[in-house]
């Protein structure tokens, strides 16, 4: 399998085994998240600001990053730090930056269930640019398995969980919150293609950053989560009055900018040593660990959309990396 095919090759297999491991980590904590965030609710509502639980997740992954330079579990490169090759990370922290605000203003603009169903675009944003700016051309197979991967985030975003006190369509979160029509605005379709463009964009400039330096992969995320900290102390600051950093946080908000954290450094390993597009199959897969979780703890019921996602995602898998 190559790194294109989001493999590693030449590794033996010990080394192949650690990496689907590391895979599966990956997916059981970004499946993990919601379920997660939904735990730390009060009342309905989260009780932390939003801006606080990313500005730590970033703090936490960059003193992981530089503990392990510290302890020499990566060595840190010979003669002058390469300093300069630090500013193109500022780039990557700013697109990633723009792209979660994004999120938050695209709300104002369309429903949720609208919001969950057409950001799955991004999946094809990130094949655009993957080809365009790596050079790697996807044949016939591995595109139909893209496109199969987002209908499967389409399906599950419009309907694979239920709230079995609620009969109304769509994800749990906006059935909860009272009936809301269908709708979105010219000016929210035009922020939602932006968002999927520098959502792809982030991603693949990344890997391409990540790949094209010869430096340990620690010493990459700690350039990248330096100028990501920054960037989020900055909109943390000037969001106006609200909670203090630290109020509102409970064992579950400590899980989740922990968990959120190990998987930034997880998924930064497959920016080096996969692919944007392995990073893609991971965040789809986990939506199968996020229904399980979110039946066993919020007791929502799985859907015939879930299965009919559930065989999609497995069905595109099969297609990018079974034989051809």
């Amino acid at each position: 399998m190559s790194v294109e095919d989001g493999g590693v090759p030449g590794l033996g297999h010990p080394r192949q085994a650690r990496w689907t491991l590391m895979l599966l980590l990956s997916t059981a904590m970004y499946g993990a998240h919601a379920p997660l965030l939904a735990l730390c609710h009060v009342d309905g509502h989260v009780p932390f600001r939003p801006s606080s639980a990313v500005l730590l997740t970033e703090l936490t992954k960059l003193l992981l990053c530089a503990f392990s330079l510290l302890v020499g579990w990566q060595a840190w490169p010979q003669g002058t730090p390469p300093w300069r090759q630090a500013a193109p990370f500022a780039l990557s922290a700013l697109l990633y930056g723009a792209s979660n605000n994004l999120v938050i203003y695209l709300q104002r603009y369309m429903d949720p269930s609208t919001y969950q169903v057409l950001s799955n675009l991004k999946i094809g944003s990130t094949a655009l640019f993957y080809c365009l700016c790596l050079r790697h051309r996807l044949s016939a197979r591995q595109g139909l398995a893209l496109l199969l991967l987002m209908v499967a985030g389409a399906c599950y975003a419009a309907g694979g969980l239920r709230d079995p006190g609620n009969t109304l369509p769509g994800p749990p979160s906006a059935a909860a919150a009272g009936p809301m029509p269908l709708h979105i605005s010219p000016l929210g379709l035009l922020l939602l293609i932006l968002y999927c463009l520098i959502s792809g964009l982030s991603s693949v400039y990344t890997e391409l950053l990540m790949k094209r330096q010869r430096l340990p992969l620690a010493l990459q995320n700690l350039f990248l989560y330096t100028f990501g900290v920054l960037l989020n102390l900055g909109l943390h600051a000037g969001g106006g009055p609200g909670p203090g950093l630290l109020e509102g946080f409970s064992g579950w908000a400590a899980l989740v900018v922990l968990s959120q954290a190990l998987n930034g450094l997880l998924m930064s390993a497959v920016m080096k040593h996969g692919s944007s597009i392995t990073r893609l199959f991971v965040v789809s897969c986990s939506l199968v660990v996020n229904a399980v979780l979110s039946a066993a703890l919020l007791q929502l019921q799985l859907t015939a959309t879930f299965f009919l996602a559930t065989l999609l995602i497995g069905l595109a898998v099969r297609l990018y990396y079974g034989s051809r």
